[in-house]
């Protein structure tokens, strides 16, 4: 037991010091929804906090907890997801009870949880089985939908960068639910009360179907960020501080997103990242890792335009124009006049500039305005002019 906060860094520092510990990269305790039909299966996992490359006192504190409690410890996994009971709680509370009062807003979040657990009225209707704790030992392909899901909060946190988390394998993980708002239905349990639900009146109003939830299901943004309709952004993106999500034709799909403020009214599919200060324009569709761009996640640079309609595969540098319905893919083969190559290598002296090169081609060139020449249907490329600025105000 912990009287005083001398006495828990001590507690830290001897568990740390033990042969069986080890400092996990991630973890956190999470509210999980289990299926109606067979309470095996997760189907969702709500972490009120994740912790990542951080605060390593309370994850020894957590994992301490756990092994005095009776779970048997094994660190040398990449992942260890554990039931919590009423022992567990017990001996967090007496380690964190220094730390208690002043756990309060942005202070001491771990310790919040716990107690908020701790303090969770009988009638509630909860019990241990509600709630998981979950650690990450190793960034290795995810084995449990809880893992996944709190890889996916620390994407869409920005506490990883996007493309930096190992997710192979994330979808066999998850179950494909109905979703009702933010409540994730078995199908099989719709299947098996459809007549008394519909005869009764309660068959219920269905939002999607689906492996993943709505990224607003899970996350605050930035006071700065405004995202129109909910369902144009997954659960698993990320999204910089000022960032605008538009309805119509927008998207945003997992270890997706943006770098900065930007203006998002097309597609920015899986993998895809996009810089800030950039306008991905109306229908305007970045191609992800499966869908033609010869497997490499598609990189946007910073303020850059991509105009209505457009389809981006390969990378496009900073301070360049894709017009209106232009298709740039790897292999677009991209012509240059001699006074655009000279134009391009001033500003871009590291880079080989060609009268006639490929979308591939241009992967780190800054600069370009790419259009289709109207009389020959050529795709051409010349030195941009024109600023890409976004409005302040909205963002």
């Amino acid at each position: 037991m912990a009287y005083t906060k001398d006495d828990f860094k001590q507690l830290v520092t001897d568990i740390q010091s033990q042969s069986w510990y080890k400092n996990p990269i991630g973890f956190g305790i999470a509210r999980v929804d289990r299926g109606q039909l067979n309470k095996e299966k997760i189907l969702q996992a709500t972490f009120p906090i994740v912790n990542w490359e951080e605060n390593f006192g309370s994850a020894a504190i957590l994992l301490n907890a756990l092994k005095e409690s009776g779970v048997e410890i094994d660190t040398s996994k990449s992942e260890l997801v554990c039931e919590i009971n009423d022992k567990f709680l017990e001996k967090c509370i007496e380690s964190f009870r220094p730390y208690i009062p002043e756990a309060k807003g942005d202070e001491h979040k771990n310790v919040q949880v716990i107690s908020t657990l701790a303090s969770l009225p009988i009638d509630s209707g909860l019990t241990s089985e509600n709630f998981k704790v979950v650690f990450l030992f190793e960034d290795d392909a995810p084995q449990s939908a809880e893992t996944v899901y709190l890889k996916l909060y620390t994407l869409s946190l920005g506490k990883a960068k996007l493309r930096s988390l190992n997710l192979n394998g994330a979808f066999g993980k998850l179950e494909n639910c109905a979703w009702i708002g933010n409540q994730p239905i078995e199908l099989d349990w719709l299947r098996q009360n459809e007549i008394t639900l519909k005869l009764s009146g309660k068959y219920p109003t269905i939002d999607m179907i689906d492996k993943f939830p709505r990224f607003l299901g899970h996350v605050i943004p930035a006071d700065n960020t405004r995202i129109l309709e909910s369902s144009k952004v997954r659960f698993g993106a990320q999204l910089a501080a000022g960032t605008t999500v538009m309805p119509g034709a927008s998207y945003i799909n997992f270890n997706a997103g943006t770098e900065g403020a930007v203006m998002v009214e097309g597609r920015i599919s899986s993998s895809a990242k996009v810089g800030a200060g950039s306008d991905v324009g109306g229908g305007a569709s970045i191609l992800g890792v499966l869908s033609g761009t010869d497997g490499v996640p598609v990189t946007i640079g910073e303020n850059t335009l991509l105009g209505a309609n457009s389809c981006t595969g390969t990378a496009i540098g900073d301070s360049c124009i894709l017009d209106a319905g232009v298709t740039i893919l790897p292999g677009t083969k991209i012509s240059l006049s001699e006074k655009a190559v000279e134009q391009l290598k001033e500003i871009n002296p590291n880079k080989e500039i060609k009268t006639v090169m490929k979308g591939m081609d241009f992967l780190g060139v800054n600069g370009v305005h790419f259009r289709v020449n109207s009389t020959t249907g050529q795709t051409v490329a010349m030195r941009s002019t024109r600023e890409v600025k976004l409005n302040k105000d909205l963002h």
